[in-house]
């Protein structure tokens, strides 16, 4: 265990917390889009905009906080690659929405419901291992977990771009379709960096 002979700011666990509080709010936002018409899609569109104003705030908040301190609970470049993970999650989540709504998408295939609800619970783990950065503790089981949800986000996007150039689709619906699938995806790996990023922390604190 590294020992500190001076004080620390804390207020980073505190600041991580509210950052992936926002990814919850925004995967929760991603799955009523699943189910809404096209008027409420742009309604939920604006929504998940606000959403990722505040995570961006949240992250700028970390990294002048980061600049200003003399001390850090660990290393800057740890704390600077986790807000900056943390932020990517979530605008890849919203360039899924947005995509959705711009492209005026009405129907989207089946896989793509398994992969929000991928990106929900890996929501859902990260914000709950956040508290736990303080004592380090008890972290394990969160990247073996977000690992195994990244290999399994992994086999439905295989098996969604097969379906997407294996039917009868027309070129420019497989392609608005494809980068609604790919920016999920991107989602699901920037959950799994955060997790790595996770286990680098423990692992140089321990």
């Amino acid at each position: 265990m590294r020992f500190r002979l001076t004080p620390q700011d804390n207020s980073f666990y505190d600041l991580f917390s509210q950052q992936s509080a926002h990814l919850v709010t925004g995967s929760a936002v991603l799955t009523r889009v699943l189910g809404a018409d096209m008027a409420g899609r742009e309604e939920l569109a604006k929504e998940m905009k606000e959403i990722e104003h505040a995570a961006d705030e949240s992250t700028h908040e970390i990294l002048r906080k980061v600049n200003s301190s003399f001390i850090t609970p660990f290393d800057r470049e740890d704390i600077y690659k986790l807000a900056s993970t943390l932020d990517d999650c979530m605008d890849h989540m919203e360039s899924a929405v947005d995509c959705i709504t711009l492209y005026r998408i009405n129907q989207l295939p089946d896989g793509v419901a398994s992969q929000v609800e991928v990106l929900v619970r890996m929501s859902e783990l990260t914000a709950d291992a956040m508290p736990r950065l303080r004592s380090m503790k008890d972290l394990a089981e969160y990247w073996i977990e977000i690992n195994r949800l990244e290999n399994q986000g992994d086999q439905v996007y295989r098996r969604l771009l097969a379906e997407l150039f294996d039917g009868d689709l027309k070129a420019t619906a497989i392609l608005k379709l494809k980068d609604v699938v790919e920016g999920l995806e991107a989602a699901i790996d920037a959950f799994e960096t955060v997790a790595h990023t996770v286990e680098s922390i423990a692992v140089k604190e321990s």
